[in-house]
């Protein structure tokens, strides 16, 4: 038993008046009956409703809710119908973009921006680590490049203060820069799905509300046309609606996701954001059954929304685990010719073609650095043993690849093992998930020493 889950075990036993919660230890949410202060040094700050954290050094008043990933479920089946696609003013006109997209990756050449909130989480995080060796390559994980998630519209003000950071020092050193965002705030988000719910939902005006999310991205990037921005539009949403919709929720949001997406793509384009819808990973929508409705459901939407030139592609294997180019197939790919994420895009890529949508793409490499580590390929809540994978570069073994990025911030929960957590989600409770796990997108230290000590190439 980990120090953190023996002393939770304690605790429930006997409460203490000066009990108080470790460091990245829970300190509130509905439902808690523990300590709701802190060890020295850390401060309880709201995650979400079901979950406070004590954070290293945090100013209780701040919050440091952050991204969250979903399962890869796969089945199939009808939706049913929703809202329309106009937009909440009443117009479908589509705006034109300024400028003209890059030929090429538009990675290439630029400084991707560190994020601030990442670089701190990790510094937090390398504190507490003992041993001086792994303190010192969990400190070099802050220096890494990821995305920075925009999952609830709250945060979408921070993006103008990246930006404008970006932009200072664009000027300053005389380099390009390149910030990288996720957009994920989709009504009825995640919807085969608990651990990540998020904040909209379609029978309380969710679609406008996504809308109006998609314009103050917009607004902020606005701001800034000297610094290119790339984006993750809405992991797992797309993909949902090509397995899962035999589960309600995804049939019922169907219509929605769709005119959601369309409108994400269209607006973003106006303001030349480089995009790349979420496409899942070999193991969801690179089974052969899934290929080609995968790739007639992206080429649909892509001409349905006028063909916006700033689309450049899809993003796999966000927040998951395969391997760009395996050694060997793991064994519980088994029946899949796609076993890691170069057979899927190579698969996918002529039909993508043929559907006349842009066949480029990113891989998500952050967590992937051990293989072979799950008992089942649709496991995906903070699987043991996992490590951090090869670092974000240009340089692929693929012409159909424009960069191997971190999208999922290694060290950010999938989502918690408490079975009370009205966002428990089974998968978070397997014998392949590492446990005991705060809630999704808060930090979870004891992961993310593994994810250092196991990281492929080493740190």
């Amino acid at each position: 038993m980990s120090k953190f889950a023996a002393l939770l075990a304690f605790t429930s036993l006997v409460t203490f008046v000066s009990a108080q919660s470790p460091v990245w230890g829970q300190c509130g949410g509905q439902g808690w009956t523990g300590p709701t202060t802190c060890a020295s040094g850390s401060s309880c700050v709201y995650s979400n409703p079901y979950y406070s954290q004590c954070i290293p050094g945090a100013s209780s008043s701040s919050t440091t809710t952050r991204p969250t990933t979903t399962p890869t479920t796969r089945p199939t089946t009808t939706p049913t119908t929703t809202p329309t696609t106009t937009p909440p003013g009443g117009t479908t006109s589509v705006p034109t973009p300024t400028g003209t997209p890059a030929a090429g990756s538009p990675f290439a050449g630029f400084t991707p921006y560190l994020s601030p909130v990442y670089a701190s989480e990790v510094q937090a995080a390398a504190a507490l680590i003992t041993d001086s060796t792994q303190k010192s390559k969990a400190l070099s994980v802050a220096n890494v490049p990821t995305f920075i998630w925009f999952d609830t519209v709250s945060k979408v003000p921070d993006l103008g203060t990246y930006l404008a950071d970006a932009s200072s020092l664009q000027k300053s050193s005389g380099n390009k820069y390149i910030v990288q965002i996720v957009v994920y705030d989709l009504p009825d988000r995640d919807c085969a799905a608990l651990a990540s719910n998020g904040e909209f939902s379609i029978a309380n005006n969710g679609q406008a509300n996504y809308f109006n999310y998609i314009d103050q991205i917009v607004a902020q990037v606005k701001k800034y046309p000297d610094v290119r921005v790339v984006a993750v539009i809405e992991p797992d949403s797309l993909a949902n609606l090509v397995t899962n919709q035999n589960v309600q929720k995804c049939a019922n949001a169907a219509t929605t996701y769709k005119a959601c997406v369309t409108y994400a793509i269209q607006q973003l384009n106006s303001v030349g954001v480089y995009m790349y819808l979420d496409a899942g990973h070999a193991g969801w929508l690179g089974w052969p059954a899934n290929l080609s409705p995968a790739a007639q459901l992206f080429g649909q939407l892509y001409t349905a929304a006028g063909s916006p030139q700033f689309v450049r592609g899809l993003a796999t294997n966000v927040a998951n685990y395969n391997a760009l180019s395996a050694a060997s197939p793991d064994p519980i790919t088994q029946g899949n010719p796609n076993y890691d994420e170069i057979h899927y895009i190579n698969a996918l890529a002529p039909m993508l073609t043929s559907s006349k949508f842009p066949a480029h793409f990113i891989v998500d490499q952050g967590r992937s650095g051990v293989q072979n580590i799950r008992q089942q390929w649709g496991d995906w809540c903070n699987v043991k043993g996992a490590g951090f994978g090869t670092r974000p570069t240009t340089s692929t073994t693929s012409s159909l690849i424009d960069a191997i990025v971190w999208v999922k911030p290694g060290g950010e929960c999938d989502g918690t093992s408490n079975t009370s957590s009205p966002r428990y989600d089974a998968h978070c409770g397997q014998s392949d998930a590492d446990q005991p796990a705060p809630e999704a997108g808060t930090w979870f230290q004891e992961y993310f020493a593994t994810l250092v000590k196991n990281a492929n190439p080493a740190l």
